[in-house]
């Protein structure tokens, strides 16, 4: 495919990416918009709302201030009046990085993935730069530079993640190729990065997977919680539907939450709280309905939850190890280590960028400190997987593994011997013990038996 061909496409790829993102916000904002203030409402702040909704969900931090007549008629403290929001609806990111990487995919088999991956990320920026230029709100400010930057450096990683990812399979012809080959000189080594990655996508999948099931579970037990806290904020059908959307689309926010938890260093709702398996101290929770799924109190016998980080380390030792054993590659204790360290890194360090997306300032006062502490979320997740990765990477092999390394060693061994074995070991289709496999190719079905060189027919005895 030509490559100005390929760099048309991701750039189309990018501004889809965007219009949807954006139109996933401005359709349920203008039908709650024409519901609440009629037909003759004024439209003019309907898409900087849009918009700085848009740019909070990539990463960019909110400053809100509450205008004084408002403070006065809502009786607001004046400390009260600015604050800023950080807190990320990560659901709008991981559209952008799952749908950046599907384009780098594409421009990967193409066979231009940088130049794809590059056009694209131009034109999302430049449509961030639109944004960030046209959505402007008097009452909630954003940074000019970051609402540029950051939702193209989403898109950056994405596509990145998604072209590197099949260039690497399929070959570039260049610099990936130069690098695949400079890994594969060193034979001991060359197996180990590749390891890794495997290793990290299997843990990750484990902690976030279970993290899913145990916010399931929470909204089991205590659904009636949440349906209280609906009932109590007393607000009528269309509140309770704005209420519902924000919350859903905080729900992988919620997530990383969850998976703090399991970790163990868990979770703060507010400066002096903290939600975690040893314990929780709660002061005036937000009537959040959301906030309904928190735990009233724990006990310490809840810290067994930190066993579910070490079984998906340990679930993705074994899936590495498997596949290792599968494709008859033997590791030394180095190799095997270092492999049982990349998931643990990775992991360290895909929950330190998600805890501070998933965390920072959601208002004033005591709530300036909500969720998970990032450093802390990265030592006790990376230090558990670790923990698991390495009792099924490090552990002795099994005699049924080594016996099967030994025998493909001596059947390669007897195949360069000998080339009339096959791969299994028995003599190939056609050969006749005593005879070289280069003179059976010529046998004739119809020769007579005494023509053949080497070949006794058997003795039979006539009584």
């Amino acid at each position: 495919m030509q490559r100005l061909l390929v760099a048309l496409l991701a750039a189309f790829d990018a501004a889809i990416a965007a219009a949807v993102g954006l139109v996933v916000l401005l359709a349920p904002l203008t039908l709650l918009w024409t519901l609440a203030f009629g037909i003759t409402a004024d439209w003019g702040a309907l898409w900087p709302l849009t918009g700085t909704l848009w740019e909070l969900g990539h990463g960019v931090p909110l400053a809100v201030t509450i205008p004084d007549e408002l403070l006065v008629a809502l009786a607001i403290p004046s400390e009260a009046a600015s604050f800023a929001v950080s807190i990320t609806p990560l659901a709008f990111l991981l559209f952008t990085l799952l749908f950046a990487a599907r384009s780098g995919s594409r421009a990967a088999s193409a066979g231009a993935w940088l130049l794809g991956s590059l056009s694209g990320t131009v034109v999302f920026a430049a449509i961030s730069t639109g944004v960030a230029l046209t959505a402007r709100l008097e009452a909630v400010q954003t940074p000019l530079l970051l609402a540029i930057v950051l939702p193209a450096a989403v898109y950056l990683v994405g596509t990145l993640c998604g072209a590197v990812r099949v260039a690497w399979e399929e070959g570039d012809g260049g610099i990936l190729d130069r690098l695949h080959d400079r890994i594969d000189a060193g034979e001991d080594w060359a197996p180990v990065p590749v390891a890794i990655v495997r290793g990290t996508a299997f843990a990750l999948v484990g902690v976030v997977g279970a993290a899913a099931l145990a916010l399931a579970v929470m909204t089991l037990f205590r659904g009636g919680e949440v349906v209280a806290l609906f009932q109590s904020a007393r607000v009528d059908a269309l509140g309770a539907t704005v209420m519902t959307l924000a919350q859903l689309v905080y729900l992988p926010t919620l997530i990383v939450w969850a998976a703090s938890w399991l970790a163990g260093p868990g979770f703060a709702v507010g400066a002096g709280t903290a939600v975690s398996p040893a314990g929780t101290q709660l002061g005036v929770v937000p009537g959040i309905p959301v906030f309904g799924l928190l735990p009233e109190n724990s006990s310490m016998w809840m810290l067994i939850v930190v066993l579910v980080p070490i079984a998906a380390g340990a679930f993705a030792g074994w899936a590495v190890r498997s596949r290792l054993v599968w494709e008859g590659t033997p590791l030394g204790m180095m190799q095997r280590a270092a492999i049982a360290g990349g998931p643990a890194g990775g992991g360290a360090g895909a929950s330190g960028l998600a805890a501070v997306r998933a965390g920072g300032w959601r208002g004033p006062g005591r709530r300036a400190e909500v969720g998970p502490s990032a450093p802390a979320f990265m030592l006790a997740l990376g230090l558990e997987v670790l923990v698991g990765a390495a009792i099924l990477l490090l552990s002795p092999r099994h005699r049924d593994e080594l016996a099967e390394e030994r025998t493909d060693r001596w059947i390669a061994e007897m195949t360069e011997l000998d080339p009339s074995l096959t791969s299994a070991g028995a003599p190939a289709a056609g050969a006749v013990p005593g005879i070289p496999f280069s003179d059976t190719q010529t046998f004739d079905d119809t020769a007579p038996l005494d023509d053949l060189r080497g070949f006794t027919p058997p003795r039979v005895d006539r009584d």
